[in-house]
């Protein structure tokens, strides 16, 4: 039944596993590419911080003539600097740098941007935290020297615009937490999948002290950093190295100056991007460059030093796209000079489709008849031109609406339209409503627009339960005409729910497929993913959450339809629930170790009672069916949340600390002290599994001795004694080799209890490893640099574990079982497993601590 029961669970996470990996929309992005050669020039740093920071270097991004033009490093321009992240190169900044220079081109280099890059090594600071503050300081200098290169400039810049990629992001915001770091050199910071919250991975101390730091100082001085502008861009469901959920800027305090958005919501991009497409997918970049020369004002020729614009710029460029260029928002009032063309439209939905050329139209909708019976005004045009479209009017004769308000700000640029969305009671003012259409010479677009009442469009749909596995569904049927319809999700709240929405439509007449769009609207995130449906094939749409919904926040997620007339939507809503295994994997598969390990240590403490108690071991598996019950630690730890928010040789007794394990374990502490503790732990592991493989090998040639010595019995007693004999005489033969240690036993049932304890110290071993292993990869990528690695999170810890193995490699059952410590190290496993779960999950390399401490004890029974 246990077998069945694990494999069952290793299928669901197997299937979670695939659906986080495998999973996810197709990749919707372009790909960026140079239109001339990229250089990169390094610059000359002073010698003092070359030799401070051999392994860094910084770098100015060019192309073709703007290359030749400052080898001198005589720049006019704006200046960037890229960051990149984990593992990333400086080569990375190319894209950006090069479509930035394509659009100063094209405006005859009125502005143009600088765009540096920093080399970092490709250090894997994601893995190891130790360096991060080195690359903090070598930024810092970098930014300084960068503006050093102005000085002669007639308008030089005070400050440096920062892109930081992935881990790259979280150092441009640890820059403020530098003593003698000034604020005003930075005024934009833009990141592209930063784990802003916490690391994806807690795997040291050095990591999780710096999240502490950066984090704590931007919540307690968030009024002084309310000049610093923000934006944190993530990459969607694509992106399963960092989840978009981590990319939230964490402080609350900071919110007028930090905006986070998701690239599935961003206009004119609407695309997931994996981790490394977010640097160079052209719809994003393009996006990005458009809101840099945005920034720019005009008279300083550097970026905007309002805030207050530069908050207002992005979010018209990653939130909300009017369809028009971005311009003052004083600038709402236009004077009509002359009238051209005026109709006015009396009806409650009207339509319009030009085919051929068309000229200058003002459409006037009166409002006064509409205001009893109707509350919103909707209008869809499939002519994307950047021009202003919708006017409020005052006037009481609409041949007369000399004067108007703009009312195209708050119209939404979509992928095939523009819609804008009217509250009458808005507008208590108004008169008319006025669409306004340019002139136009053989555009092919449609126009439609309705007068609608919210309640009537709006339908509630409750989603169906987590643990329904998508066997039973909830339907809404849209039978009604009309532009505009909302599905107001009920009960989608959470992050582990995850549904397939599937719509199908059923036209009465032909109509163009690209005037539906659906979009799920998510109020509390900017995270909304858009679809346009390309056939007469029903569409199907994943819904999942990156954000849960906050405390306190009644709004409801909602399916935004943009209808077709004459057409019939269906709705069904059902649960994945392979989707949400998928959701519960992306969001807590660190977890996974912990929880691991924990069942390791209460099957472990079930051993050693068993030894203590029976005088023998249970076989491993048998020891996770009685002891491994995660309701003994998950009970302490919601109440504790609750209160705080290869040789036939098994000895019977072995002297568990000789001269020749003193000396290995010396050996070991020395390359844990001079190279790197966690390379030392990976020798340590090896060494004891090799052991394990040993011992293992022998017991089973110990066990098939045993059965060709009953067989020979039940044949002939002489033979028996003959056997014996020789089998004496070879056992002794091998006593006198060197490197064998005395056999005092033949007991097959004391070997194979020596095999059960140490089966189960090598699986804590293995997970111990494999949590520190990701120091260990750091160290070995820069050993070119430095052998030794400094700081070592892990080097005391792999010092006392060193010898703590080294002592276990040679104990036995008998050698423990009669031991005072034993009863009290069984019984303090179940609080290990709780400290392990309590704590490891937020803070992953404090894992290996317990594991160690457990151990430590164990070994200490071999001698008290």
């Amino acid at each position: 039944m246990s077998a069945v029961l694990n494999g069952v669970l290793l299928l669901l996470v197997v299937l979670g596993v695939l659906d986080v990996f495998f999973v996810y929309e197709t990749n919707r992005c372009s790909m960026t590419y140079m239109f001339e050669y990229p250089e990169y020039q390094k610059i000359q740093l002073p010698k003092k911080v070359s030799s401070r920071y051999p392994s860094y270097e910084l770098h100015l991004y060019g192309e073709g003539v703007y290359t030749e033009e400052n080898r001198n490093l005589s720049l006019t321009g704006i200046p960037v600097l890229f960051l990149p992240g984990n593992a990333g190169s400086y080569k990375q900044v190319r894209s950006l740098g090069s479509i930035a220079l394509r659009k100063a081109e094209s405006i005859g280099y009125k502005y143009h941007f600088d765009v540096f890059s920093i080399n970092f090594n490709e250090e894997l600071v994601a893995l190891y935290g130790g360096s991060l503050l080195k690359q903090t300081k070598f930024v810092h200098i970098s930014i300084k020297a960068i503006l050093r290169l102005y000085k002669n400039q007639e308008f030089p810049p005070q400050s440096v615009i920062l892109l930081g990629h992935s881990m790259g992001g979280l150092i441009a915001r640890a820059l403020f937490t530098l003593k003698n770091f000034k604020p005003q050199l930075i005024k934009l910071i833009i990141t592209q999948a930063t784990p802003h919250l916490m690391p994806v991975l807690p795997i040291d101390h050095y990591l999780t002290d710096f999240y502490f730091l950066v984090n704590n100082y931007w919540n307690l001085n968030a009024n002084q950093l309310q000049n610093i502008t923000v934006l944190s861009i993530a990459g969607g469901f694509r992106d399963y190295q960092v989840r978009s959920g981590l990319t939230v800027l964490p402080s609350l305090k900071i919110k007028n100056s930090a905006l986070s958005v998701v690239s599935t919501a961003i206009p004119r991009t609407w695309a997931s991007t994996d981790h490394l497409s977010i640097v160079w997918c052209k719809e994003l970049i393009l996006a990005t460059s458009r809101a840099l020369f945005d920034l720019i004002d005009g008279d300083t020729r550097q970026i905007t030093e309002d805030s207050n614009k530069r908050m207002a710029i992005l979010r018209h460029h990653f939130v909300r796209h009017p369809a028009k260029l971005y311009e003052s928002l004083d600038e709402s009032i236009i004077n009509v000079s002359e009238t051209p063309r005026w109709f006015l439209i009396k009806t409650r939905d009207w339509d319009l489709k030009v085919t051929k050329e068309y000229s200058e139209t003002f459409f006037a909708f009166p409002l006064h008849d509409k205001r009893k019976t109707y509350n919103q005004f909707h209008c869809r045009s499939t002519f994307l031109y950047t021009h202003s479209w919708i006017f409020g009017c005052s006037d009481t004769d609409s041949s007369k609406c000399v004067e108007m308000e703009d009312l195209s700000w708050r119209s939404e640029l979509l992928p095939t339209a523009k819609a804008v969305t009217l509250q009458l009671e808005d507008f208590l003012n108004a008169s008319y409503f006025v669409l306004y259409l340019p002139e136009t010479n053989n555009s092919k677009f449609s126009v439609e627009c309705e007068f609608l009442n919210e309640e009537l469009k709006t339908t509630q749909l409750p989603v169906t339960h987590a643990f329904s596995f998508g066997l039973s569904s909830s339907e809404a049927m849209i039978n009604s005409s009309g532009l505009l319809h909302i599905l107001s999700l009920q009960g989608f709240s959470k992050i582990y729910q995850a549904f397939n929405i599937l719509i199908e439509r059923n036209c009465t007449q032909s109509k163009d497929m690209k005037s539906t769009i659906y979009r799920l609207y998510v109020p509390w995130s900017h995270e909304d993913i858009i679809r346009v449906p390309s056939d007469d094939l029903p569409l199907k749409l994943s819904a999942k959450l990156h954000v849960p919904q906050p405390q306190n926040d009644s709004r409801m997620v909602k399916l935004t339809m943009y209808t077709c007339k004459d057409c019939y939507y269906k709705v069904t809503v059902c649960t994945s629930f392979v989707q949400m295994l998928g959701q519960i994997i992306r969001c807590h598969w660190p977890s996974l170790h912990v929880y691991i390990v924990s069942n390791l240590l209460l099957a472990f403490g079930a051993q050693l009672y068993a030894i203590s108690n029976k005088g023998y071991s249970l076989e491993f598996d048998s020891s996770l069916d009685v002891a491994a019950k995660p309701y003994k630690v998950d009970p302490v730890i919601n109440i504790c949340q609750f209160i705080l928010s290869r040789r036939t040789d098994f000895p019977k007794e072995i002297q568990p600390f000789t001269n020749k394990m003193l000396v290995k374990a010396l050996l070991l502490s020395l390359v844990a002290w001079r190279t790197c503790g966690a390379f030392a732990i990976l020798l340590l592991f090896s060494h004891y599994l090799l052991k394990v493989a040993k011992l293992q090998a022998n017991l089973w040639r110990l066990s098939s001795s045993e059965n060709l010595a009953t067989s020979q019995i039940s044949a002939t007693i002489t033979t028996e004694a003959s056997s014996a004999k020789k089998l004496e005489k070879h056992i002794l033969s091998l006593q006198k080799e060197e490197s064998a240690p005395p056999v005092y036993s033949y007991d097959l049932h004391t070997a194979s209890d020596n095999i059960k304890m140490h089966f189960s110290v090598i699986n804590l071993l293995f997970w111990l490893t494999l949590l520190t292993l990701p120091c260990c990869t750091y160290w070995f990528k820069n050993i070119r640099d430095n052998i030794q690695l400094a700081p070592d999170p892990l080097r005391d810890l792999a010092i006392i574990l060193i010898f703590t193995i080294e002592i276990l490699m040679n104990s036995s059952v008998s050698s423990i079982k009669s031991s005072k410590l034993l009863k009290i190290t069984a019984r303090l496993q179940l609080p290990f497993s709780i400290l392990v779960v309590a704590f490891g999950q937020l803070h992953l390399y404090r894992v290996p601590y317990f594991i160690t401490f457990s151990l430590f004890l164990h070994s200490l029974s071999c001698f008290i």
